[in-house]
């Protein structure tokens, strides 16, 4: 199961060096990323989401592929192959980049915008869906960033510890 953490940052670009910290570990196979998830309050009190994941460019890759497919075997039929490789792979690519702008993978949006009106104007949160990690090893990392945590699915001592850790205090 999957863990939600929510961490607000006092500066507008903590979070994408934290969400970089955090994908150096993931290389270092210490912590497995389901979803990340940037958010940016400018000094306006525009909030911009910046995804991890690009469900519009995913859809389109894997519609375009699909589209080639079948558009070269019915162009096969009507022999013009070539022909059909082109057109379904347009045609597939634009319905692959439609279906990717109608779904949400990972955390909710509407979850992270709601929780994101919570912060103050010129600062960041990141939101990370664990799948699993290395406790110790994430916890030493995470300590060079300050932030606090605004909401978490971890148990109440693992939230402790977090917070401290990002604190700067020990547990």
């Amino acid at each position: 199961m999957s863990e939600l953490v929510a961490v607000a940052f006092d500066s507008p670009d903590e979070a994408d060096r934290a969400l970089t910290g955090l994908v150096q570990l993931e290389k270092e196979y210490l912590i497995d990323l389901e979803d990340a998830v940037v958010v940016i309050r400018g000094e306006n009190d525009k909030v911009r989401l910046k995804q991890s994941i690009s469900t519009v460019g995913a859809g389109a890759a894997s519609g375009g592929l699909w589209g080639s497919m079948w558009g070269t075997l019915v162009g096969l039929i009507f022999l013009s192959p070539l022909a059909g490789f082109v057109v379904g792979g347009l045609a597939g690519a634009a319905g692959g980049a439609l279906s990717g702008t109608l779904v949400d993978y990972g955390i909710d949006d509407k979850f992270i915008r709601s929780v994101a009106q919570s912060l103050k104007p010129n600062t960041s949160a990141l939101f990370v869906l664990i799948r699993k990690a290395q406790p110790e090893k994430v916890l030493a990392e995470v300590e060079k960033f300050k932030g606090h945590v605004l909401r978490t699915s971890l148990s109440p001592e693992q939230e402790a510890r977090l917070s401290a850790a990002l604190s700067g205090e020990k547990p």
